[in-house]
Protein backbone atom coordinates (compact mmCIF):
# COMPACT_ATOMS: atom_id res chain seq x y z
CA UNK A 1 0.00 0.00 0.00
CA UNK A 2 1.29 3.46 -0.85
CA UNK A 3 2.19 5.72 2.04
CA UNK A 4 1.36 9.39 1.91
CA UNK A 5 5.09 10.24 1.90
CA UNK A 6 5.79 7.88 -1.01
CA UNK A 7 2.99 9.41 -3.07
CA UNK A 8 4.20 12.95 -2.36
CA UNK A 9 7.81 11.97 -3.10
CA UNK A 10 6.90 10.84 -6.62
CA UNK A 11 4.50 13.76 -7.15
CA UNK A 12 7.39 16.12 -6.39
CA UNK A 13 9.70 14.10 -8.66
CA UNK A 14 7.07 14.39 -11.40
CA UNK A 15 6.90 18.16 -10.88
CA UNK A 16 10.66 18.57 -11.15
CA UNK A 17 11.27 16.15 -14.03
CA UNK A 18 8.22 16.46 -16.25
CA UNK A 19 7.03 20.00 -15.57
CA UNK A 20 10.31 21.80 -14.73
CA UNK A 21 12.75 20.05 -17.10
CA UNK A 22 15.11 18.49 -14.58
CA UNK A 23 17.02 15.29 -15.32
CA UNK A 24 17.97 12.49 -12.96
CA UNK A 25 21.57 12.52 -11.78
CA UNK A 26 21.18 9.69 -9.29
CA UNK A 27 18.29 7.66 -7.87
CA UNK A 28 19.38 5.59 -4.88
CA UNK A 29 18.49 1.87 -4.84
CA UNK A 30 15.99 2.25 -1.98
CA UNK A 31 14.34 5.05 -4.01
CA UNK A 32 14.23 7.34 -1.01
CA UNK A 33 16.80 9.81 -2.33
CA UNK A 34 16.86 11.45 -5.74
CA UNK A 35 19.36 14.03 -7.13
CA UNK A 36 18.32 16.16 -10.11
CA UNK A 37 19.87 18.87 -12.30
CA UNK A 38 18.76 21.15 -15.11
CA UNK A 39 21.45 20.85 -17.79
CA UNK A 40 20.43 23.87 -19.89
CA UNK A 41 20.60 26.35 -17.00
CA UNK A 42 23.66 27.16 -14.94
CA UNK A 43 21.45 29.27 -12.64
CA UNK A 44 18.92 26.58 -11.77
CA UNK A 45 19.71 24.89 -8.44
CA UNK A 46 20.55 21.24 -8.13
CA UNK A 47 17.68 19.47 -6.39
CA UNK A 48 17.97 16.78 -3.77
CA UNK A 49 14.66 15.06 -2.96
CA UNK A 50 14.85 12.95 0.21
CA UNK A 51 12.10 10.86 1.87
CA UNK A 52 13.06 10.51 5.51
CA UNK A 53 11.66 11.26 8.96
CA UNK A 54 13.52 13.49 11.42
CA UNK A 55 12.53 13.30 15.08
CA UNK A 56 14.88 16.11 16.08
CA UNK A 57 16.06 19.20 14.25
CA UNK A 58 19.74 18.49 15.00
CA UNK A 59 19.51 15.34 12.85
CA UNK A 60 18.07 17.46 10.06
CA UNK A 61 20.87 19.97 10.56
CA UNK A 62 23.48 17.21 10.32
CA UNK A 63 21.93 15.88 7.11
CA UNK A 64 21.97 19.41 5.63
CA UNK A 65 25.69 19.65 6.42
CA UNK A 66 26.36 16.35 4.65
CA UNK A 67 24.29 17.55 1.68
CA UNK A 68 26.35 20.75 1.53
CA UNK A 69 29.60 18.76 1.60
CA UNK A 70 28.33 16.61 -1.29
CA UNK A 71 27.35 19.76 -3.13
CA UNK A 72 30.82 21.22 -2.63
CA UNK A 73 32.32 18.20 -4.35
CA UNK A 74 29.86 18.61 -7.24
CA UNK A 75 30.72 22.33 -7.44
CA UNK A 76 34.41 21.47 -7.62
CA UNK A 77 33.80 18.96 -10.42
CA UNK A 78 31.74 21.50 -12.37
CA UNK A 79 34.47 24.15 -11.88
CA UNK A 80 31.95 26.81 -10.85
CA UNK A 81 32.32 29.40 -8.13
CA UNK A 82 28.96 29.07 -6.40
CA UNK A 83 26.37 26.30 -6.29
CA UNK A 84 22.82 26.31 -4.97
CA UNK A 85 21.12 23.14 -3.78
CA UNK A 86 17.39 22.90 -3.20
CA UNK A 87 17.10 20.27 -0.47
CA UNK A 88 13.52 18.94 -0.28
CA UNK A 89 12.53 16.64 2.58
CA UNK A 90 9.36 14.53 2.54
CA UNK A 91 8.48 13.34 6.02
CA UNK A 92 5.41 12.09 7.85
CA UNK A 93 5.86 14.55 10.72
CA UNK A 94 8.12 17.54 11.35
CA UNK A 95 10.74 17.32 14.14
CA UNK A 96 9.29 17.53 17.64
CA UNK A 97 11.51 20.44 18.71
CA UNK A 98 11.92 23.94 17.28
CA UNK A 99 12.98 23.20 13.70
CA UNK A 100 11.85 26.42 12.01
CA UNK A 101 15.13 28.18 12.72
CA UNK A 102 17.00 25.42 10.84
CA UNK A 103 14.89 26.01 7.72
CA UNK A 104 14.81 29.79 7.94
CA UNK A 105 18.22 30.51 6.40
CA UNK A 106 20.20 28.46 3.86
CA UNK A 107 23.10 26.43 5.15
CA UNK A 108 26.33 27.81 3.65
CA UNK A 109 29.41 25.67 3.02
CA UNK A 110 32.35 27.93 2.22
CA UNK A 111 35.61 26.84 0.62
CA UNK A 112 38.11 29.69 0.14
CA UNK A 113 36.35 32.02 -2.32
CA UNK A 114 33.61 29.57 -3.29
CA UNK A 115 30.44 28.56 -1.55
CA UNK A 116 27.70 25.96 -1.66
CA UNK A 117 24.33 27.02 -0.30
CA UNK A 118 21.66 24.52 0.77
CA UNK A 119 18.08 25.81 0.79
CA UNK A 120 15.88 23.33 2.64
CA UNK A 121 12.12 22.82 2.36
CA UNK A 122 10.25 20.33 4.53
CA UNK A 123 7.00 18.70 3.37
CA UNK A 124 5.24 17.12 6.34
CA UNK A 125 1.74 16.84 7.79
CA UNK A 126 0.41 20.18 8.86
CA UNK A 127 2.86 22.33 6.92
CA UNK A 128 2.21 21.39 3.27
CA UNK A 129 0.91 24.83 2.37
CA UNK A 130 3.93 26.56 3.90
CA UNK A 131 6.33 24.20 2.08
CA UNK A 132 4.54 24.66 -1.24
CA UNK A 133 4.73 28.43 -0.87
CA UNK A 134 8.50 28.26 -0.35
CA UNK A 135 8.88 25.84 -3.25
CA UNK A 136 7.32 28.32 -5.68
CA UNK A 137 10.31 30.57 -5.06
CA UNK A 138 12.48 28.02 -6.88
CA UNK A 139 10.26 26.30 -9.45
CA UNK A 140 6.79 26.73 -10.92
CA UNK A 141 4.72 24.48 -8.65
CA UNK A 142 1.31 25.45 -10.03
CA UNK A 143 0.73 21.88 -11.27
CA UNK A 144 1.17 20.42 -7.78
CA UNK A 145 -2.14 20.19 -5.88
CA UNK A 146 -1.83 19.36 -2.17
CA UNK A 147 -5.36 20.41 -1.15
CA UNK A 148 -6.51 16.78 -0.89
CA UNK A 149 -3.25 15.37 0.42
CA UNK A 150 -4.93 13.41 3.21
CA UNK A 151 -7.69 12.04 1.00
CA UNK A 152 -7.76 8.31 0.17
CA UNK A 153 -7.76 8.88 -3.58
CA UNK A 154 -4.93 11.37 -3.80
CA UNK A 155 -2.89 9.26 -6.17
CA UNK A 156 -1.05 6.09 -6.98
CA UNK A 157 2.70 6.27 -6.24
CA UNK A 158 3.48 3.34 -8.56
CA UNK A 159 1.78 4.97 -11.56
CA UNK A 160 3.38 8.37 -10.89
CA UNK A 161 6.74 6.67 -10.47
CA UNK A 162 6.34 4.79 -13.77
CA UNK A 163 5.26 7.90 -15.67
CA UNK A 164 8.07 10.01 -14.22
CA UNK A 165 10.88 7.50 -14.77
CA UNK A 166 9.66 6.76 -18.29
CA UNK A 167 9.74 10.47 -19.08
CA UNK A 168 13.24 10.75 -17.55
CA UNK A 169 14.45 7.79 -19.59
CA UNK A 170 13.14 9.32 -22.82
CA UNK A 171 14.75 12.64 -21.88
CA UNK A 172 18.06 10.83 -21.31
CA UNK A 173 17.77 9.28 -24.77
CA UNK A 174 17.16 12.73 -26.27
CA UNK A 175 20.22 14.02 -24.43
CA UNK A 176 22.34 11.18 -25.78
CA UNK A 177 20.98 11.93 -29.25
CA UNK A 178 22.63 15.36 -29.00
CA UNK A 179 25.96 13.58 -29.39
CA UNK A 180 24.73 11.46 -32.30
CA UNK A 181 23.35 14.03 -34.74
CA UNK A 182 25.75 13.00 -37.49
CA UNK A 183 28.64 10.79 -38.51
CA UNK A 184 32.15 12.24 -38.92
CA UNK A 185 32.14 12.07 -42.73
CA UNK A 186 33.78 15.43 -43.42
CA UNK A 187 36.25 14.99 -40.57
CA UNK A 188 37.68 11.88 -42.20
CA UNK A 189 37.51 13.57 -45.61
CA UNK A 190 39.57 16.54 -44.39
CA UNK A 191 42.06 14.22 -42.67
CA UNK A 192 42.60 12.32 -45.92
CA UNK A 193 42.73 15.55 -47.95
CA UNK A 194 45.43 17.16 -45.84
CA UNK A 195 47.56 14.01 -46.04
CA UNK A 196 47.15 13.95 -49.83
CA UNK A 197 48.04 17.65 -50.14
CA UNK A 198 51.07 17.11 -47.92
CA UNK A 199 52.35 14.39 -50.25
CA UNK A 200 51.87 16.75 -53.20
CA UNK A 201 53.86 19.45 -51.40
CA UNK A 202 56.67 17.01 -50.75
CA UNK A 203 56.67 15.92 -54.37
CA UNK A 204 56.67 19.45 -55.82
CA UNK A 205 59.42 21.01 -53.72
CA UNK A 206 58.93 20.14 -50.06
CA UNK A 207 56.37 21.10 -47.44
CA UNK A 208 58.91 23.26 -45.57
CA UNK A 209 59.86 25.24 -48.68
CA UNK A 210 58.17 28.67 -48.43
CA UNK A 211 57.99 29.04 -52.21
CA UNK A 212 56.24 25.68 -52.54
CA UNK A 213 53.80 26.62 -49.77
CA UNK A 214 53.02 29.93 -51.45
CA UNK A 215 52.56 28.19 -54.80
CA UNK A 216 49.96 25.85 -53.29
CA UNK A 217 48.01 28.60 -51.50
CA UNK A 218 49.58 29.36 -48.12
CA UNK A 219 48.54 32.56 -46.38
CA UNK A 220 50.86 35.27 -47.67
CA UNK A 221 49.79 38.86 -47.09
CA UNK A 222 51.26 40.49 -50.23
CA UNK A 223 49.41 38.11 -52.53
CA UNK A 224 46.16 38.48 -50.57
CA UNK A 225 46.51 42.24 -51.00
CA UNK A 226 46.93 41.64 -54.73
CA UNK A 227 43.52 39.97 -54.82
CA UNK A 228 44.21 36.30 -54.12
CA UNK A 229 41.32 35.99 -51.64
CA UNK A 230 41.32 32.19 -51.73
CA UNK A 231 44.38 32.30 -49.49
CA UNK A 232 42.01 32.85 -46.56
CA UNK A 233 40.80 29.24 -47.05
CA UNK A 234 43.49 27.20 -48.83
CA UNK A 235 46.01 27.36 -45.93
CA UNK A 236 43.69 25.09 -43.93
CA UNK A 237 44.74 22.13 -46.09
CA UNK A 238 48.52 22.77 -46.13
CA UNK A 239 51.01 21.70 -43.48
CA UNK A 240 54.62 22.61 -42.86
CA UNK A 241 56.55 19.42 -42.17
CA UNK A 242 55.46 15.96 -41.08
CA UNK A 243 55.19 16.79 -37.36
CA UNK A 244 52.83 19.66 -38.11
CA UNK A 245 50.69 17.36 -40.25
CA UNK A 246 50.69 14.57 -37.65
CA UNK A 247 49.67 16.85 -34.76
CA UNK A 248 46.86 18.52 -36.69
CA UNK A 249 45.56 15.24 -38.12
CA UNK A 250 45.46 13.77 -34.62
CA UNK A 251 43.78 16.90 -33.26
CA UNK A 252 41.22 16.87 -36.05
CA UNK A 253 40.45 13.21 -35.37
CA UNK A 254 39.66 13.75 -31.68
CA UNK A 255 38.02 17.18 -31.80
CA UNK A 256 36.50 17.15 -35.29
CA UNK A 257 34.69 13.84 -34.84
CA UNK A 258 33.09 15.07 -31.60
CA UNK A 259 31.92 18.33 -33.17
CA UNK A 260 30.59 16.69 -36.35
CA UNK A 261 28.61 14.19 -34.26
CA UNK A 262 27.04 17.07 -32.32
CA UNK A 263 26.42 19.47 -35.21
CA UNK A 264 25.85 17.06 -38.06
CA UNK A 265 27.90 17.05 -41.25
CA UNK A 266 26.46 20.11 -43.02
CA UNK A 267 26.78 22.36 -39.98
CA UNK A 268 30.25 21.00 -39.23
CA UNK A 269 31.38 21.77 -42.79
CA UNK A 270 30.29 25.39 -42.41
CA UNK A 271 31.85 25.81 -38.95
CA UNK A 272 35.14 24.17 -39.98
CA UNK A 273 35.61 26.30 -43.11
CA UNK A 274 34.38 29.46 -41.39
CA UNK A 275 36.83 28.88 -38.55
CA UNK A 276 39.61 28.26 -41.07
CA UNK A 277 38.73 31.58 -42.72
CA UNK A 278 38.67 33.31 -39.33
CA UNK A 279 42.07 31.90 -38.41
CA UNK A 280 43.61 33.02 -41.71
CA UNK A 281 42.01 36.45 -41.40
CA UNK A 282 43.42 36.95 -37.89
CA UNK A 283 46.81 35.77 -39.11
CA UNK A 284 46.56 38.24 -42.01
CA UNK A 285 46.03 41.07 -39.53
CA UNK A 286 48.59 40.17 -36.89
CA UNK A 287 51.26 38.08 -38.60
CA UNK A 288 53.30 38.87 -41.71
CA UNK A 289 54.87 35.43 -42.07
CA UNK A 290 53.86 32.70 -44.48
CA UNK A 291 51.46 30.47 -42.58
CA UNK A 292 49.50 27.30 -43.20
CA UNK A 293 47.81 24.52 -41.31
CA UNK A 294 44.46 23.28 -40.00
CA UNK A 295 45.16 24.59 -36.49
CA UNK A 296 42.82 27.56 -36.84
CA UNK A 297 39.98 25.33 -38.05
CA UNK A 298 40.65 22.82 -35.26
CA UNK A 299 40.59 25.64 -32.72
CA UNK A 300 37.29 26.56 -34.38
CA UNK A 301 35.98 23.12 -33.44
CA UNK A 302 36.99 23.88 -29.84
CA UNK A 303 35.14 27.19 -30.17
CA UNK A 304 32.06 25.28 -31.31
CA UNK A 305 32.34 23.11 -28.20
CA UNK A 306 32.51 26.28 -26.08
CA UNK A 307 29.24 27.36 -27.71
CA UNK A 308 27.83 23.94 -26.84
CA UNK A 309 28.95 24.60 -23.26
CA UNK A 310 27.14 27.94 -23.26
CA UNK A 311 23.88 26.31 -24.38
CA UNK A 312 24.23 23.14 -22.26
CA UNK A 313 26.54 24.19 -19.41
CA UNK A 314 26.05 21.30 -17.03
CA UNK A 315 25.97 18.68 -19.77
CA UNK A 316 29.16 20.23 -21.17
CA UNK A 317 31.05 20.12 -17.88
CA UNK A 318 29.71 16.68 -17.05
CA UNK A 319 31.01 15.21 -20.32
CA UNK A 320 33.90 17.16 -21.86
CA UNK A 321 34.19 20.68 -20.45
CA UNK A 322 37.35 20.27 -18.39
CA UNK A 323 39.16 18.53 -21.24
CA UNK A 324 38.20 21.24 -23.75
CA UNK A 325 39.49 24.03 -21.50
CA UNK A 326 42.69 22.09 -20.81
CA UNK A 327 43.35 21.58 -24.54
CA UNK A 328 42.78 25.27 -25.28
CA UNK A 329 44.99 26.50 -22.42
CA UNK A 330 47.85 24.09 -23.15
CA UNK A 331 47.88 24.85 -26.88
CA UNK A 332 47.70 28.62 -26.41
CA UNK A 333 50.46 28.50 -23.80
CA UNK A 334 52.60 26.47 -26.19
CA UNK A 335 51.84 28.90 -28.99
CA UNK A 336 52.87 31.94 -26.97
CA UNK A 337 56.11 30.28 -25.90
CA UNK A 338 57.16 29.16 -29.41
CA UNK A 339 57.76 31.98 -31.87
CA UNK A 340 57.04 29.97 -35.03
CA UNK A 341 53.48 29.12 -33.92
CA UNK A 342 50.81 31.43 -35.35
CA UNK A 343 48.74 32.06 -32.22
CA UNK A 344 46.80 34.83 -33.96
CA UNK A 345 45.42 32.17 -36.29
CA UNK A 346 44.54 29.96 -33.32
CA UNK A 347 42.64 32.69 -31.51
CA UNK A 348 40.92 33.81 -34.70
CA UNK A 349 39.83 30.24 -35.41
CA UNK A 350 38.59 29.80 -31.84
CA UNK A 351 36.42 32.92 -32.06
CA UNK A 352 35.17 32.10 -35.56
CA UNK A 353 34.25 28.56 -34.51
CA UNK A 354 32.21 29.92 -31.60
CA UNK A 355 30.45 32.41 -33.87
CA UNK A 356 29.93 29.81 -36.61
CA UNK A 357 28.30 27.41 -34.16
CA UNK A 358 26.04 30.25 -33.03
CA UNK A 359 25.00 30.84 -36.65
CA UNK A 360 24.03 27.22 -37.38
CA UNK A 361 23.03 26.24 -33.79
CA UNK A 362 22.12 22.56 -33.34
CA UNK A 363 20.14 20.04 -35.43
CA UNK A 364 16.36 20.07 -34.89
CA UNK A 365 16.71 23.10 -32.63
CA UNK A 366 16.20 26.68 -33.73
CA UNK A 367 17.00 29.99 -32.08
CA UNK A 368 16.25 32.19 -35.04
CA UNK A 369 16.83 35.56 -33.36
CA UNK A 370 20.05 34.40 -31.74
CA UNK A 371 21.27 32.89 -35.02
CA UNK A 372 20.55 36.14 -36.88
CA UNK A 373 22.50 38.11 -34.26
CA UNK A 374 25.46 35.71 -34.52
CA UNK A 375 25.40 35.96 -38.32
CA UNK A 376 25.23 39.77 -38.26
CA UNK A 377 28.08 40.06 -35.76
CA UNK A 378 30.20 37.63 -37.80
CA UNK A 379 29.63 39.47 -41.09
CA UNK A 380 30.29 42.91 -39.60
CA UNK A 381 33.37 41.73 -37.74
CA UNK A 382 34.85 39.96 -40.78
CA UNK A 383 34.13 42.95 -43.04
CA UNK A 384 35.74 45.36 -40.57
CA UNK A 385 38.83 43.16 -40.24
CA UNK A 386 39.24 42.75 -44.01
CA UNK A 387 38.76 46.48 -44.56
CA UNK A 388 41.31 47.29 -41.88
CA UNK A 389 43.81 44.87 -43.38
CA UNK A 390 43.53 46.33 -46.87
CA UNK A 391 43.45 49.90 -45.60
CA UNK A 392 46.63 49.42 -43.60
CA UNK A 393 48.29 47.62 -46.49
CA UNK A 394 49.56 44.74 -44.41
CA UNK A 395 52.22 43.76 -46.90
CA UNK A 396 55.68 42.43 -46.11
CA UNK A 397 57.22 44.19 -43.11
CA UNK A 398 60.42 42.16 -42.83
CA UNK A 399 63.16 41.25 -45.27
CA UNK A 400 62.29 37.57 -45.37
CA UNK A 401 58.73 38.35 -46.47
CA UNK A 402 59.96 40.87 -49.04
CA UNK A 403 62.30 38.29 -50.56
CA UNK A 404 59.52 35.68 -50.68
CA UNK A 405 57.22 38.17 -52.36
CA UNK A 406 59.85 39.05 -54.93
CA UNK A 407 60.72 35.38 -55.52
CA UNK A 408 57.04 34.65 -56.19
CA UNK A 409 57.05 37.36 -58.87
CA UNK A 410 60.26 35.92 -60.32
CA UNK A 411 58.65 32.47 -60.46
CA UNK A 412 55.84 34.05 -62.47
CA UNK A 413 58.49 35.77 -64.67
CA UNK A 414 57.21 39.20 -63.66
CA UNK A 415 60.71 40.66 -63.29
CA UNK A 416 59.55 44.26 -63.38
CA UNK A 417 57.30 43.72 -60.34
CA UNK A 418 60.02 41.81 -58.48
CA UNK A 419 62.50 44.59 -59.24
CA UNK A 420 60.02 47.23 -58.03
CA UNK A 421 59.42 45.37 -54.74
CA UNK A 422 63.12 44.97 -53.99
CA UNK A 423 64.11 48.48 -55.01
CA UNK A 424 61.42 50.00 -52.82
CA UNK A 425 62.54 47.96 -49.83
CA UNK A 426 66.22 48.77 -50.49
CA UNK A 427 65.48 52.50 -50.41
CA UNK A 428 63.60 52.24 -47.11
CA UNK A 429 66.12 50.34 -44.98
CA UNK A 430 69.44 48.55 -44.86
CA UNK A 431 69.27 45.17 -46.54
CA UNK A 432 71.27 41.96 -46.50
CA UNK A 433 73.30 40.28 -49.19
CA UNK A 434 70.28 38.09 -50.08
CA UNK A 435 68.22 41.10 -51.11
CA UNK A 436 71.10 42.57 -53.11
CA UNK A 437 71.59 39.24 -54.89
CA UNK A 438 67.93 38.81 -55.81
CA UNK A 439 67.76 42.44 -56.90
CA UNK A 440 70.78 41.90 -59.16
CA UNK A 441 69.08 38.84 -60.64
CA UNK A 442 66.03 40.89 -61.66
CA UNK A 443 68.33 43.57 -63.06
CA UNK A 444 70.15 41.01 -65.18
CA UNK A 445 66.80 39.81 -66.54
CA UNK A 446 65.89 43.42 -67.28
CA UNK A 447 69.35 43.99 -68.83
CA UNK A 448 70.33 46.58 -66.22
CA UNK A 449 73.83 45.10 -66.12
CA UNK A 450 75.64 48.03 -64.49
CA UNK A 451 73.13 48.13 -61.63
CA UNK A 452 73.31 44.35 -61.29
CA UNK A 453 77.11 44.45 -61.00
CA UNK A 454 76.93 47.19 -58.36
CA UNK A 455 74.46 45.20 -56.27
CA UNK A 456 76.48 41.99 -56.60
CA UNK A 457 79.55 43.83 -55.33
CA UNK A 458 77.50 45.01 -52.34
CA UNK A 459 76.35 41.46 -51.69
CA UNK A 460 79.94 40.18 -51.74
CA UNK A 461 81.05 43.03 -49.48
CA UNK A 462 78.52 41.83 -46.91
CA UNK A 463 79.30 38.13 -47.42
CA UNK A 464 82.40 37.14 -49.34
CA UNK A 465 81.46 33.46 -49.09
CA UNK A 466 78.41 33.84 -51.35
CA UNK A 467 79.21 31.54 -54.30
CA UNK A 468 76.15 32.43 -56.41
CA UNK A 469 77.01 36.14 -56.18
CA UNK A 470 80.62 35.48 -57.28
CA UNK A 471 79.39 33.30 -60.14
CA UNK A 472 76.91 35.89 -61.50
CA UNK A 473 79.50 38.62 -61.11
CA UNK A 474 81.96 36.51 -63.10
CA UNK A 475 79.36 36.20 -65.87
CA UNK A 476 78.90 39.98 -65.95
CA UNK A 477 82.67 40.59 -66.14
CA UNK A 478 82.90 37.98 -68.88
CA UNK A 479 80.18 39.84 -70.79
CA UNK A 480 82.32 43.00 -70.46
CA UNK A 481 85.41 41.02 -71.61
CA UNK A 482 87.12 41.74 -68.28
CA UNK A 483 88.60 38.25 -68.19
CA UNK A 484 90.89 38.83 -65.21
CA UNK A 485 88.05 39.95 -62.92
CA UNK A 486 85.82 37.26 -64.36
CA UNK A 487 88.40 34.57 -63.56
CA UNK A 488 88.89 35.89 -60.04
CA UNK A 489 85.20 35.58 -59.15
CA UNK A 490 84.68 32.34 -61.08
CA UNK A 491 87.54 30.69 -59.17
CA UNK A 492 86.12 32.06 -55.91
CA UNK A 493 82.73 30.53 -56.68
CA UNK A 494 84.28 27.18 -57.67
CA UNK A 495 86.36 27.16 -54.50
CA UNK A 496 83.33 27.78 -52.32
CA UNK A 497 81.37 25.04 -54.13
CA UNK A 498 83.92 22.58 -55.49
CA UNK A 499 81.24 20.07 -56.48
CA UNK A 500 79.38 22.53 -58.70
CA UNK A 501 80.38 21.59 -62.27
CA UNK A 502 78.82 24.73 -63.72
CA UNK A 503 81.26 26.84 -61.71
CA UNK A 504 84.30 24.83 -62.78
CA UNK A 505 83.13 24.89 -66.40
CA UNK A 506 83.05 28.70 -66.26
CA UNK A 507 86.61 28.77 -64.89
CA UNK A 508 87.75 26.53 -67.76
CA UNK A 509 85.92 28.70 -70.31
CA UNK A 510 87.59 31.85 -68.98
CA UNK A 511 91.02 30.15 -68.99
CA UNK A 512 90.55 29.24 -72.65
CA UNK A 513 89.57 32.80 -73.44
CA UNK A 514 92.65 34.12 -71.63
CA UNK A 515 94.90 31.64 -73.48
CA UNK A 516 93.40 32.70 -76.79
CA UNK A 517 93.87 36.35 -75.83
CA UNK A 518 97.56 35.81 -75.00
CA UNK A 519 98.12 33.81 -78.21
CA UNK A 520 96.65 36.63 -80.23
Amino acid sequence: MNTQEEILFWKLAELFIIHSGYRIVKLFPDEKELWLEKGESAEAPIIRLYREGFDWSNRMQRDMELTAATGARIRSQLRIKNLRILNVYVSEHPPVDDYQQVLLEPFIYRDRVSETSVHTILFANGIYGQALERLTGFVDASSLDLSNMEGPNYGDAAETRRRTLEFAENAARREQAIFKAGRPIFTYFFMALQVLVFLMLEFYGGSTNPNTLIKFGAKFNPLILEGEWWRFITPVFLHIGFLHLAMNTLGLYFVGTAVERILGSARFLFVYLFAGFGGSLASFLFSHEVSAGASGAIFGCLGALLYFGMVYPRLFFRTMGHTVFLIIIVNLAFGFSVSMVDNAGHLGGLAAGFLGAGIVHFPKKKKLLSQIVFAAVSILLAAAMVQHGFKEGLGPRDEHSVILHAEEQVNQKDYNEAYSILRKYEKETEVSEKTYFLLSYTEIKLQKFADAKAHLLKAIALDDSFPEAHFNLALLYLEERDLVSAKKHAEKAAGLKPGQKEYQNLVDEIDKALSAQRGA
